[in-house]
């Protein structure tokens, strides 16, 4: 089993924090922990303009369920320039904020939910966690994404274990252009209305300096018909519009981490 050579990483541990963005990863690891570790667990969700609201609502619902100890806070990244400005590492600075909030509101150890495969890509917040200790369980039981959800099955989190990748909103908006939480909310509309409209397995909304970009998987971009192509576009660019964004918006194909632009800023 799977969980087996997990609960070995908790084995030094007397409580535990469990920062939970209401992914697949972090979701599941909350689950797990407290079912294992009962009373010993607090579960710390921030919410913010980057959050989508929909992850949030799906986290209070399983909170409930489950009858979590979980604590909603501000981890004020939206607060901190640095992060705003949106530079190579903003990562960086958004888990700064998350892991000083959580540490100034309990001594207990934090955890997160970093799997495996996560330490393919390049992630500054994994920098950040470091400075505050942070443990990375799924890390250390050398867990990748496709065991995360292998052990979501198997306590029963069915739609849960099925839920694709999201990183948060700010990852959307290209390198370098400022982040603002009307643009995020914006962006989050955009992507629920394409889900709704065509049902892709992966959907993005790319703010880039030369526009908005739908981006798909392979099979929703290759049957996406005109039809359909001139209502997202017309659909989405009267969002933007109607908050003041003057934005022409295109379709490419879906690529992990595209707004991401590797450049000294």
């Amino acid at each position: 089993m799977i969980s087996d050579n997990l609960l070995t990483q908790f084995e030094t541990e007397k409580s535990l924090a469990i920062a939970v963005s209401g992914g697949v990863d972090s979701l599941t690891l909350g689950v797990f922990t407290h079912r294992f570790f009962q009373g010993f667990v607090n579960i710390f969700h921030a919410v913010s303009p980057a959050v989508p609201p929909q992850a949030t609502k799906r986290l209070k619902a399983l909170a409930k369920e489950e009858n979590w100890n979980l604590k909603i806070i501000d981890a004020n990244e939206f607060s901190d320039r640095r992060y705003l400005n949106n530079p190579t590492n903003r990562c960086f600075y958004c888990k700064s904020n998350l892991y000083a909030r959580i540490s100034s509101l309990t001594n207990q150890q934090i955890f997160s939910g970093t799997n495996l495969d996560d330490l393919k890509e390049f992630r500054p917040g994994l920098h950040a966690a470091k400075g505050y200790r942070v443990r990375h369980p799924f890390v250390e039981a050398k867990m990748g994404k496709e065991n995360v959800r292998q052990l979501a099955r198997q306590l029963g989190l069915g739609e849960i274990a099925e839920l694709p990748s999201s990183p948060c909103l700010a990852s959307r908006v290209e390198t370098g252009i400022h982040i603002q939480g009307k643009l995020l909310g914006l962006i989050n509309e955009t992507e629920l209305l394409v889900g709704g409209l065509i049902k892709p397995k992966n959907v993005r909304c790319r703010v880039r300096a030369n526009g908005v970009f739908i981006e798909l998987d392979n099979i929703a971009m290759n049957s996406l018909n005109n039809i359909k192509r001139e209502e997202i576009s017309r659909k989405a660019m009267d969002i933007f519009s109607r908050a003041g964004f003057n934005y022409t918006v295109k379709f490419d194909y879906y690529k992990v981490g595209s707004a991401f632009l590797h450049q000294s800023l």
